[in-house]
């Protein structure tokens, strides 16, 4: 690690959450943000292995941010064995990545729906927050956040949805907007 990179004086726990579409988006918003300071930024997504998002296929050009996804591409209506195991490498990979003193900002996205599906228990990601390194920035999203998360963040941010054309006009997921 080079002595002469720009580093926050004190790493911040942000947490977005809730029923509206923009918790990714907003967390990847910070991160380009912080990337055009010449700040590392490291995103860890859970519950999203191996799906072509937009932002994953583009995030492999821009330097100074990593995307690693953990999980299978279908969606989860009941968790099986293999959703578990993979939400637990997620996890140690965060906890490897954070503990790693590398990145500036880390990005756990959708750990709160891991945590509230039962993937992987709130006590080790309680650990991760309390125990970061002091400059290191933590951004944690999902539809559901557990309140010990809230509880511990210094900001907490909730997208609420008002309307959606998913459920207004029955239009699903678009290619280059949600995905």
């Amino acid at each position: 690690m080079s002595t002469t990179r720009r580093r926050l004086k004190k790493g911040l726990v942000q947490v977005y959450f809730g029923s509206g579409k923009g918790k990714t988006t907003c967390a990847l918003g910070q991160a380009f943000r912080a990337i055009g300071h010449g700040f590392r930024v490291y995103m860890i997504q859970f519950m999203k292995g191996n799906v072509k998002y937009g932002e994953i296929e583009h995030a492999k050009k821009i330097e100074n941010l990593t995307i690693k996804q953990f999980g299978r591409p279908d969606l989860i209506a009941e968790p099986e064995n293999v959703d578990i195991e993979e939400a637990q490498k997620g996890l140690a990979h965060a906890k490897e990545i954070i503990m790693s003193d590398e990145y500036d900002i880390v990005i756990l996205d959708e750990i709160g729906v891991a945590i509230d599906m039962g993937l992987i228990p709130v006590e080790p990601v309680l650990e991760l927050i309390q125990n970061k390194p002091e400059h290191v920035e933590l951004i944690i999203t999902g539809r559901k956040v557990h309140p010990k998360i809230k509880e511990l963040a210094d900001l907490v941010t909730q997208m609420k949805q008002v309307k959606h054309y998913f459920a207004t006009q029955g239009i699903g997921a678009r290619f280059g907007i949600e995905f």
